[in-house]
C-alpha cells in the first residue's frame, strides 16, 4: 500500500478510507510521522489494521499507534471499539499476554542517596525475581487461592497474602480487579501453567528497570504524580504469563469453531471473534477479566519483592510508592457518544484526561499517568492523558517504542555479549538469564522512543511529564 495515497488529518494522523480494502466498515487511522510510517509499512501491520476495520460492530475508526508492528490478528499497537451488545470481541485484539502492563514505583531516594549501592540493589533484585520463559516463583497457589486471585485480584492478594500497602489499590487501573471475572472460564491447563508464576517476570520483552528521573517537563503534573528530578524509580513490565497465554489459546479455538454459527466471514482467521452477547463472547470476557486480575496480582507480588529488597539493601525505612499501573493488552467497557463500547487495546494503554471520573481521586483534574518505556538501555517516558484523546484514539496511547525487527533477526544482528558490554560501558547494570535473550531485546531492534513520544504528543493524546533513564535492568 502506498502511503502517499492516504489522507492526512493534521501532521501526525493518517487516514485510510473505508473501501480501501474489501469489507471495511470504518476508516483506519495511523498515528505516525513520516519516518515511523516508513517503518510501519515494512510489515503487514497496516494490512492487519484494515482487516480489523471489517469486524462486526466496529465503530468510528480503528487506530494504529506509532509503535505499531505485526501481531496475531490485530497489529500490536492496534485499538478498535465495538458496540454492545452485538458487536464482537476478538481475543486477537487483546493478545496472548492478557493484561501485560507497566507499573511505575517511585522511591524516596535520589540518585545521590543510592550512591554505590546500585549494583548491589540490582543484583539482589535478580536473586529475588525469577526471570526467563517457564520460570516459576516461590509463591505456589492452591486451587482455592487461584480461584480468589482470578476472581478478586489485587485487593484479595493484599488482604490474604500480605503483599501490599495502604493506598496501593487506588493507584492501579480498575483497582487491580476487573469486574465480571469468571474463574470457571479459565481451563485447568491455564491454572496449572500459572500456579507458580505470581511474582515472576517471564521472558521476551519483559523487564524490571531501576531508573533515575533525569528531566521534568511539567512541574505541576510531576508533583501531582510524586516525581522529581534525580529521583530513583523502578519500572515493572510483565503480564499474566502462561495462564493468560492459555486463556487466549483456548478461547480463540472456541470462537473459530463457532464462526459459521454466527455467520461471520473474516479476512483472517486470526481475527476469530464472537458477539459480545453470545455464550462464547461472555465466556471469553469472563476468562479475560480473570487473567487480567492474575496479571495485576503478578505485578503486585513483584512490587512486594522490590520493596523487600529495597529495605534489605537500601535501608529499612526506604519507601516505594506506586505511581500508577496501566494495562496494555486488554478490553474494557467504556462509554462514548456512540454508546457503550468494548474498547480493544492491544499494545496500547488508556490515556484518560483530567475530566475522567474513572481516575483515582488524586489524579482527577490532572489526568492519568501514561508510561511509554523505551528499549533496553534507552529512556522511558511518563506522560499524562488528555481529554482530547477520547476523540483521537478512544483515549488510548501507545505502550512502548515498538519493534523494528523480529527477535530472530535481532539475535542475528548483534550478539548478546556485545549488547551486554555496550550497556555496561554506559554504566547500566545488566542481569539477564542468557546472552541470546539479551540480544533479542537489543536497543537497535526497536524504534526511536523519543520520536514515538513526539508523535503521541503532537497527535493530542498525551503530554510529556518526565523522562527516566536506566541505571540497572533485569531482563526476562
Amino acid at each position: 500500500m502506498v502511503a502517499s495515497a492516504w489522507g492526512r488529518i493534521g501532521d501526525t494522523i493518517h487516514e485510510i478510507a473505508t473501501g480501501t480494502a474489501p469489507g471495511m466498515r470504518v476508516p483506519a487511522r495511523v498515528l505516525a510521522d513520516d519516518v515511523l510510517l516508513e517503518a510501519i509499512l515494512r510489515d503487514r501491520s497496516v494490512e492487519q489494521l484494515l482487516n480489523v476495520a471489517t469486524l462486526p460492530g466496529v465503530v468510528r475508526h480503528v487506530v494504529g499507534m506509532p509503535d505499531m508492528h505485526e501481531g496475531y490478528g490485530f497489529p500490536v499497537g492496534g485499538v478498535a471499539a465495538t458496540l454492545l451488545p452485538d458487536g464482537v470481541v476478538s481475543p486477537g485484539g487483546i493478545g496472548f499476554d492478557i493484561n501485560c502492563g507497566v507499573r511505575l514505583l517511585a522511591t524516596d531516594l535520589s540518585r545521590a542517596d543510592l550512591g554505590d549501592r546500585r549494583e548491589a540493589f540490582v543484583h539482589e533484585l535478580s536473586r529475588s525475581v525469577p526471570t526467563g520463559y517457564g520460570r516459576g516463583g516461590r509463591l505456589l497457589l492452591g486451587d482455592a487461592e487461584m480461584h480468589e486471585v482470578l476472581a478478586h485480584g489485587v485487593p484479595w492478594a493484599i488482604r490474604a497474602l500480605g503483599v501490599g500497602e495502604e493506598g496501593d489499590v487506588e493507584r492501579i487501573e480498575s483497582n487491580g480487579a476487573l469486574p465480571g471475572a469468571d474463574p470457571a472460564q479459565v481451563s485447568e491447563r491455564a491454572r496449572q501453567r500459572g500456579h507458580d508464576q505470581l511474582g515472576t517476570l517471564g521472558g521476551g520483552n519483559h523487564f524490571l528497570e531501576v531508573q533515575e528521573v533525569d528531566t521534568i517537563y511539567d512541574e505541576a503534573v510531576a508533583k501531582a504524580f510524586g516525581l522529581y528530578a534525580g529521583q530513583v524509580t523502578v519500572l515493572i513490565h510483565t503480564g499474566s504469563r502462561g495462564l493468560g497465554h492459555q486463556v487466549c489459546t483456548d478461547h480463540v479455538a472456541a470462537m473459530d469453531a463457532a464462526l459459521p454459527r454466527f455467520g461471520i466471514s473474516l479476512p483472517d482467521r486470526q481475527l476469530a471473534c464472537a458477539p459480545l452477547s453470545s455464550p462464547e463472547g461472555r465466556a471469553y470476557l469472563g476468562a479475560m477479566a480473570a487473567a487480567a486480575n492474575f496479571a495485576w496480582t503478578n505485578r503486585q507480588v513483584l512490587t512486594h519483592r522490590v520493596r523487600e529488597v529495597a529495605r534489605r539493601v537500601l535501608g529499612e525505612g526506604t519507601a516505594l510508592r506506586i505511581v500508577y499501573d496501566v494495562a496494555h493488552n486488554i478490553a474494557k467497557m467504556e462509554d462514548y457518544p456512540e454508546g457503550r463500547l468494548c474498547v480493544h487495546r492491544k499494545g496500547a494503554t488508556r490515556a484518560f484526561g483530567p475530566a475522567s471520573a474513572e481516575l483515582p481521586a488524586r489524579y482527577r483534574g490532572v489526568g492519568q499517568p501514561v508510561f511509554i518505556p523505551g528499549s533496553m538501555g534507552t529512556a522511558s517516558f511518563v506522560l499524562v492523558g488528555t481529554d482530547g484523546a477520547r476523540d483521537v484514539s478512544f483515549a488510548s496511547s501507545c505502550h512502548g517504542a515498538g519493534r523494528t525487527m523480529s527477535r530472530g533477526a535481532a539475535r542475528r544482528a548483534v550478539p548478546g555479549h556485545v549488547v551486554r558490554a555496550e550497556l555496561e560501558a554506559r554504566g547500566i547494570v545488566v542481569r539477564c538469564p542468557s546472552n541470546a535473550e539479551l540480544a533479542e531485546e537489543a536497543p537497535s531492534s526497536y524504534k526511536d522512543v523519543e520520536r514515538v513520544v513526539d508523535v503521541v504528543c503532537r497527535a493530542g493524546v498525551a503530554r510529556r511529564v518526565a523522562r527516566l533513564v536506566p541505571l540497572g535492568v533485569l531482563k526476562g
